[in-house]
C-alpha cells in the first residue's frame, strides 16, 4: 500500500508523492498523515504560503475537500525554526515551491530518524523538472507518482495544462502561477501543448 512501506523502527526515511495537479497529491499526503496521528506519532504538517487554495492558508486541503491542519511558510529555514523536538513525522505539501535547502533539510530531517513526507508537483506547465523536485526524487527511499486523467482523451494525464484566455500558455509564461480548475487541467503527453514564446499567439492575453 502506497505509504506504508516502512514498519514502525526502521529509522528516518524520506518519502515523495509527485505528480500533476488533480492527481490526488494531497489527499494522499492527508490520508498519510492521518495515518500516522491514528498511530499516535507526533505529527507537524508544513505547506507553502503560495497556496491558499481551498480551505485557506492554515490548512492542506485537496481538490475533494478534505483538509488538515499546516502552518504556512516561506523557506525551509522557517520550517527548521518552527520544528519541535518531539516531532516525528514532518509533512510538507507544495514543496515544488520552496527554495532548494529543502533538499537539505528533509535529508537533515531523515537522518535524525524522523519521517519526511513531502508531496509536490514534479513538473511545471512545461512539462520540465520543477523546483527542487528532482533532486528530493533522487534522495528519497519512496516516491509515488500519481496520474490525473487527461480532460480531453481520458488516458492518464502526466502534465499540467495552463490555459490563459482559455488558450494554452505560452512557454515564456511565469513558472509559478497558483490556480484550480480555472486555469490548469490535466492533460497527457500527447494532449499536453506549449506553444514556444515566439509562435503567433493571436489574440491570446497574457
Amino acid at each position: 500500500m502506497i505509504g506504508d512501506m516502512y514498519p514502525p523502527g526502521a529509522g528516518g526515511w524520506i518519502e515523495v508523492i509527485c505528480g500533476v495537479m488533480f492527481s490526488g497529491k494531497s489527499e494522499e499526503l492527508i490520508r498519510r498523515v492521518r495515518r500516522a496521528l491514528i498511530a499516535r506519532k507526533r505529527v507537524q504538517v508544513f505547506k507553502s504560503h503560495l497556496d491558499e487554495r481551498y480551505a485557506g492558508l492554515y490548512h492542506v486541503s485537496s481538490h475533494d475537500g478534505r483538509t488538515v491542519e499546516a502552518e504556512p511558510v516561506d523557506s525551509p529555514e522557517q520550517i527548521a525554526r518552527g520544528l519541535r523536538g518531539d516531532t516525528q513525522v514532518v509533512a510538507i505539501d507544495e514543496a515544488q515551491f520552496l527554495q532548494p535547502g529543502i533538499v537539505a533539510l528533509a535529508t537533515s530531517l531523515a537522518s535524525s530518524g524522523r519521517r519526511v513526507i513531502l508531496a509536490g508537483a514534479d513538473t511545471d506547465f512545461r512539462g520540465e523538472p520543477f523546483g527542487p523536485m528532482p533532486q528530493l526524487l533522487a534522495v528519497a527511499e519512496q516516491v509515488d507518482k500519481l496520474h490525473a486523467i487527461c480532460v480531453l482523451c481520458g488516458n492518464p494525464a502526466s502534465r499540467n495544462q495552463r490555459l490563459i484566455a482559455g488558450r494554452p500558455a505560452r512557454y515564456d509564461s511565469p513558472t509559478i502561477m497558483v490556480g484550480g480548475e480555472e486555469s490548469y487541467e490535466a492533460r497527457c503527453r500527447s494532449c499536453h501543448s506549449v506553444p514556444l514564446k515566439d509562435e503567433d499567439q493571436g489574440m491570446l492575453i497574457v
